[in-house]
């Protein structure tokens, strides 16, 4: 996305482009790559790559496409409206939406052939949308075995599996899946993850006994997926692993064999000498404790970058520098210290703020830590406002001899 002139006659000069200005560079390689890696982990269970939340903010189209290229059999988002976005962009995956309210629009959904997730209450309304579209609603049966979120109790499975299978008796609906959600395993050792599975189990062998046939049972999420082979079952679930991140505390996106896929860049937009006990940035909450030169790098936290991630890297010509003082709605400050006098010909120079991390830059996982938060949401929080790039758009199948289009990064 990017933001047009509104308004008047405008003749922009030739390369003057948002897009060169600030961007978040996808590179759908990468995609394609970390969904053959989680693929060849989950093997024979298929792979449904979830693109909820414009695939965590890295364009749910593009990377739609790219994983469906790669071997993902499924596609997953939490809200319909995001899969009706899919279907109206061509894509045409087996496709589920889990995360509902009273308004959601189950006939469009029906309509579109997307498959539903059903926790109990929504039952009804998926059953009145089918006959509505004299089609009959793919659902999959969600059980809360220990999150506590969304998805039937253990105490009601009976009933919901119950009432489904009456209305597919009556050829309203398909019990296509039965799925639950783990909670804890991005820590390994914790034994809530066996517990959740014996109860996915159980619930299985109750549905399987009253009569439900299902396509695909699915448990695992993107750390079940590398390290629980068995909670794989028919299918797993990637979000976070397919954008290259890790979910593992102490692991890095390397050692599980994952290139992380967004580079956030922008342009040094200032760049000026400063006297010793210079405040910086509101509250001046950070002066500089020599004569030192200040970059100004033109992104904030309307851009999704957290405020409180003071300290955050960025890299300019090569060197890693921390953001001081306060990060403001468009900017944040570096100090390059003495070592750069007055900039010497940084301004317009290429500021990145995370990458890969294959040659030592900056990474997602620096700016978490910078926020006291995840990974996932450093990447998913980058705003609208930062155009989106893609490289390596162009697929070619493994063998055909063919060489990719690369677009430069």
């Amino acid at each position: 996305m990017t933001y047009p002139v509104a308004t008047g006659d405008f003749s922009a000069a030739p390369g003057a482009d948002p897009l060169y200005e600030r961007s978040a560079v996808i590179d759908l390689d990468a995609i394609r790559h970390n969904v053959r890696r989680l693929a060849a982990a989950a093997s024979p269970a298929k792979v449904m790559a979830v693109v909820k939340a414009d695939a965590y903010g890295h364009g749910a189209v593009p990377v739609a496409r790219a994983a469906l290229e790669a071997g993902a059999s499924w596609l997953g988002v939490a809200h319909i409206s995001e899969a009706l976005a899919l279907r109206t962009a061509g894509i045409d995956a087996p496709m589920l939406a889990w995360l509902h309210t009273t308004e959601s629009n189950f006939g469009a959904a029906v309509a579109a052939g997307v498959d539903i997730g059903c926790s109990g209450w929504e039952l009804d309304k998926i059953v009145a949308a089918a006959r509505e579209q004299e089609r009959p609603a793919r659902i999959h049966l969600k059980v809360d075995t220990g999150l506590g979120r969304n998805g039937v109790t253990l105490e009601g499975w009976d009933h919901l599996v119950g009432e489904a299978l009456e209305y597919q008796d009556q050829g309203l609906l398909r019990v296509v899946g039965i799925f639950s959600h783990l909670s804890v395993a991005d820590e390994p050792e914790r034994p809530e993850t066996d517990e959740q599975l014996a109860a996915f189990r159980e619930v299985l062998a109750v549905a399987e006994d009253a009569g439900v046939d299902p396509e695909v049972r699915h448990l695992a999420n993107t750390p079940a997926t590398l390290s629980r082979p068995d909670t794989h079952f028919d299918l797993v679930r990637v979000g976070l692993g397919i954008y290259g991140l890790s979910p593992f505390e102490g692991q890095t996106s390397a050692e599980l064999g994952l290139r992380p896929a967004m580079t956030l860049r922008t342009l040094v937009s200032q760049c000026k000498h400063v006297p010793a006990g210079q405040g910086v940035s509101y509250g001046l909450r950070y002066h500089t404790t020599s004569p030192s030169t200040l970059a100004l790098i033109p992104v904030g936290y309307a851009d999704g970058i957290p405020r409180v991630a003071t300290g955050g890297p960025v890299r300019v010509a090569g060197r890693t520098y921390p953001v001081v003082g306060r990060i403001a709605m468009d900017q944040m400050v570096i100090d390059l210290g003495d070592a750069v006098p007055a900039g010497a010909g940084l301004l317009g120079a290429e500021a990145e703020l995370f990458g890969s991390g294959s040659d030592g830059g900056p990474t997602a996982d620096d700016w978490a830590l910078a926020a006291g938060t995840n990974n996932y949401e450093i990447v998913t929080r980058i705003s609208p406002r930062v155009p989106r790039r893609f490289i390596n758009e162009a697929f070619v199948a493994p063998g055909s001899g063919k060489q990719p289009r690369h677009e430069p990064a």
